[in-house]
């Protein structure tokens, strides 16, 4: 009897570690769309913003587009542009640069996204839903 009690034991410690550790193995990585501001330089007569973006929506987007605020020094919007990131196809790093003409780099403080203006290819509220951001300049970038 006592064999089969510490076979049972045995058991019960393999399938508590096994189910424990389940959630790892079948949790999928939810849908994201990856969106970092790398770097801001100034270029003639604009500001050159650069992105680097991962689309892992889990589709291909055959446009997508952001409506973007942009802060000045002091914290107030300066305007309102939107960024076009063309084709975005599943699984994709991608770097695009967009040259802002009257903007100035080093008065600029903060980089909002409002909107989604295009999603094409996924659900429409997808490209908003599934919104990482990061910045590797010292810009505030976000939703």
């Amino acid at each position: 009897m006592t064999g089969m009690t510490a076979s049972l034991r045995l058991f019960a410690a393999v399938l508590a570690i096994s189910l424990a550790a389940a959630p790892a193995w079948t949790q999928q990585p939810a849908p994201a769309l990856n969106l970092e501001l790398n770097g801001a330089q100034p270029s003639d007569k604009a500001c050159r913003l650069t992105f680097v973006v991962t689309n892992n929506l889990g589709a291909d987007l055959s446009k997508a587009a952001f409506e973007i605020a942009l802060f000045n020094e002091v914290g107030v919007v300066d305007r309102l542009t939107v960024l076009d990131f063309k084709e975005l196809p599943a699984g994709k790093t991608k770097v695009t640069r967009f040259d802002l003409a009257g903007t100035d780099c080093g008065k600029l403080s903060r980089v909002l996204i409002n909107s989604a203006t295009e999603c094409a290819g996924a659900e429409p509220n997808a490209c908003m839903r599934g919104l990482n951001t990061q910045t590797r300049t010292g810009i505030s970038f976000g939703v």
